[in-house]
């Protein structure tokens, strides 16, 4: 400021001192006057004109360079561009500020929609236009409620009670359920969070199942083991020794039905609580799949015709524990399933490209609906016939996640009234090509 009054006065001091004092001297007052006002008016005309590029300068668009001047418009012309650099940084913070905090709300892991008291949209962020099938472009501007239909949600959002979460399924999304809440943060504005908690929903689901399905698995054999107790119990009766036999071979039956069911649970929860097989080695494949043909014959009681045909590469990477429980639920299933006279067929081919252990039935068979539930905790086709045969309903999630833990995939093929195939195809990383069975191993058993 005091640079300005500065260069003001220097003006007007210089202008009197060299132009119009010589002239007062030499010609008079009255052309020293008519110099004074020739000099105002040229100082008038030079502050016009740089008004005029100020004038110009501020109506230019933003990012136009201040214009250079002379004397006391230098200084003006000097403080604005400094003005000018330091509202351009602060520009670049904010804009910068602004474009950190997008790039962190776009990466979070909830969806996030910004509207107004009026409901229209200001902004969407990834997650929420994948939530709700929007435009993050062309849907601003719209009502929320005009795009996402679905009647709880409007209900919820007209309703302005934001205290607890809305869950809903998505109706844009098949199987999706999602959870939402409204969050007022300013006078008139709103943050609608959406999170995809369809996962949660289907582990809440399993857990109730799981836990009616325990229960109900365990509550006839307790009923039955319970009665026939509390009748050997008591000192009234007095039943024959062939009826006490009888009751105790009902209650040793049941006991043992428990106790296979609490065993399939405890393989199940070892077999769910890592992600990998344990304690790998290789495994020789043939006296494993002697053992199984065996064990298949003392459970079929000469019922069933069983082959075992064996080719190929013997020696798969592995836990042999685990193999064994997934292939010996496999043959069991299968004698269980099949009618007396029927045949059962176990195989193994061991090729460069993968190696398949397959199970083959002539029993019933099963029909298409039911294949793709087949692998589900105490999933049955048949409650009745499983329950008549012994099965406890986790065979096959056994095998699934045993499979799993190898790299391997459980295939199905079957059809009502022609039998059953289920194969374990493992990937040729898993083979070891030590040992190579060059003939074909088989075994009948009537």
């Amino acid at each position: 400021m005091i640079s300005l009054w500065f260069n003001a006065l220097f003006s007007l001091a210089a202008l009197g001192l060299l132009v119009v004092l010589p002239i007062w001297i030499m010609a008079g007052g009255i052309w020293a006057l008519a110099a004074l006002a020739g000099g105002l008016l040229l100082i008038g005309v030079f502050h016009f004109i740089n008004l005029l590029r100020l004038q110009r300068w501020l109506e230019g668009p933003p990012d136009q360079p201040v214009p250079h001047g002379r004397g006391l418009w230098n200084h003006v012309f000097a403080s604005l561009h400094r003005h000018s650099r330091r509202r351009t940084a602060q520009q670049y913070l904010l804009s910068d500020a602004l474009e950190r905090f997008r790039r962190a709300v776009q990466a979070f892991p909830d969806g996030i929609i910004i509207f107004n008291q009026h409901r229209q949209i200001e902004w969407i962020n990834t997650n929420a236009a994948a939530h709700f099938q929007l435009d993050q472009a062309h849907d601003r501007g719209q009502a929320l409620t005009n795009l996402i239909r679905q009647p709880d949600f409007v209900s919820y959002v007209e309703r302005g009670d934001f205290e607890a979460p809305l869950v809903f399924a998505n109706p844009r999304c098949a199987g999706q359920t999602l959870l939402v809440q409204v969050v007022s943060y300013a006078v008139g504005e709103n943050l609608l969070l959406s999170r995809d908690v369809s996962d949660q929903e289907r582990l809440d689901v399993m857990r109730r199942d799981f836990v009616a399905n325990v229960s109900h698995e365990l509550k006839t054999p307790l009923t039955v083991v319970a009665g026939f107790a509390e009748m050997l119990s008591d000192p009234e009766l007095k039943p024959d020794p062939a009826q006490v036999q009888h009751y105790i071979g009902l209650i040793a039956e049941q006991t043992h039905r428990m106790q296979r069911l609490i065993e399939d649970l405890l393989t199940l929860s070892v077999l769910e609580s890592t992600a990998v097989a344990q304690r790998e080695e290789v495994v020789d494949l043939e006296p494993l799949f002697h053992t199984l043909q065996r064990d298949a014959e003392v459970l079929s009681a000469g019922r069933h015709r069983i082959t075992l045909n064996v080719e190929g590469y013997l020696q798969l990477q592995g836990n042999p524990q685990e193999l064994r429980s997934a292939f010996s639920n496999l043959v069991t299933n299968a004698i269980r399933y099949t009618q007396t006279g029927g045949e059962i067929r176990i195989c193994w081919q061991g090729t460069p490209s993968a190696g398949v252990f397959s199970v083959t039935d002539t029993g019933p068979g099963i029909a298409a609906e039911h294949i793709p539930r087949l692998t589900e905790r105490f999933y049955r086709v048949d409650r009745g016939r499983s329950r008549e045969t012994g099965g406890t309903g986790l065979g096959l999630a056994i095998v699934k996640h045993v499979l799993s833990h190898h790299q391997a995939v459980l295939e199905v093929e079957s059809q009502p009234g022609k039998g059953s195939r289920f194969a374990a195809r493992f990937p040729a990383s898993r083979l070891r090509h030590g040992e190579h069975h060059g003939e074909q191993v088989q075994r009948l058993r009537a």
